[in-house]
């Protein structure tokens, strides 16, 4: 049976943004493509009629989620805000604590360097941070522009990483807020 093609496309979009938010909570090795499909509320077996295995999925969850993130990223920029509200935004504990919603660098970055096929992806998604980063600081004639957004994508992401993954909540607020007071 052949369903609608806006049917087909909305249920590909579940299954990336579920994809996206369990790998990003759980790693690539942590959720099973059942369990995405399960979570989407459709079969297993409809998996392979919107990804060749895994790895593919694991590919375009990437590209969707970084087309988000940088689409958000553009919007804020557009409206207003200040690369330093960004940082705060990124550097905050919701960020830290809401893993399957917040950045795919922080979250996947150690796991992509081991799957060949979402290097590209995510290769792309590092190249326009720093774009984003360095354009506004380029715009205000600061010299090595590009050097000191690659600083600061590096500082936020490392920072959000190990307020993640230490046990002191007294040690994760700390290292939050001095990588905030030291990219001001």
């Amino acid at each position: 049976m052949r369903y609608p093609p806006q049917e087909t496309a909305d249920k590909h979009a579940r299954i990336l943004e579920q994809a996206s938010i369990l790998f990003r909570e759980r790693g690539f090795s942590g959720v099973s493509v059942s369990e995405i499909m399960k979570a989407t509320g459709l079969t297993h077996g409809a998996f392979y009629n919107h990804f060749k295995s895994k790895e593919d999925l694991i590919s375009k969850s990437i590209e969707d989620a970084s087309t988000k993130a940088l689409h958000s990223m553009r919007e804020d920029a557009s409206s207003g805000q200040s690369m330093a509200q960004f940082v705060d935004e990124y550097l905050s504990e919701q960020h830290r604590d809401e893993r399957g919603n917040g950045c795919i660098m922080a979250a996947l970055a150690s796991e992509i360097a081991r799957e060949p096929a979402a290097q590209r992806a995510f290769t792309g998604h590092v190249e326009a941070m720093v774009e984003g980063f360095a354009e506004p600081l380029a715009k205000a004639k600061t010299k090595n522009a590009r050097r000191h957004a690659i600083h600061a994508l590096s500082s936020i992401v490392g920072a959000i990483v190990l307020a993640r993954a230490v046990d002191d909540p007294e040690l994760s607020e700390e290292i939050l807020r001095e990588a905030r007071a030291s990219l001001d």
